[in-house]
């Protein structure tokens, strides 16, 4: 029997998969639980169209992203933060602090996207890596100056 899970099942799939299960299974735990419901004809007609409007969604955001690569391909964020005399800065500058600083450059980065290998503790020059999935990345040069 062919269903369509409405939650997802572990060993199963995840929502919105259309599986085949044995008639007991469904009928006995998924369909009570409204963890899937039968692939009826019609239901089908309208899991296609949803997988059509994913698919044409999901190309949309790539092209996004990989726009948003482009433009920060190369980029140099400048960082003024209060710092010792050897050179040690108060705090650290961290990935949401990169964020904040793009945002105010007009780029939406989220910070669970931004990578930074250590801490950045002292002034100079660091990388940040930004990744958004599907292999798109780049690299941000970091510079962290003394106020």
């Amino acid at each position: 029997m062919k269903v369509i899970l409405q939650e997802d099942v572990k060993d199963l799939g995840k929502v919105g998969d259309l599986v085949s299960v044995s008639g007991g299974y469904a009928r006995n735990f998924l369909f009570p639980r409204k963890l899937a419901t039968e692939a009826t004809e019609k239901r089908m007609a309208e899991w296609n169209h949803l997988q059509q409007v994913a698919e044409a969604k999901k190309k949309k955001a790539v092209t996004k992203r990989k726009e948003l690569i482009e433009k920060l391909s190369g980029m140099t964020l400048t960082f003024k933060v209060e710092a010792g005399e050897t050179e040690k800065i108060f705090g650290s500058v961290t990935n949401f602090d990169v964020s904040n600083e793009l945002e105010n450059q007009g780029y939406m980065v989220d910070k669970r996207d931004i990578v930074i290998e250590e801490q950045i503790k002292v002034l100079g020059q660091h990388k940040a890596l930004i990744k958004l999935g599907e292999g798109l990345e780049t690299e941000l040069t970091l510079v962290v100056e003394k106020k």
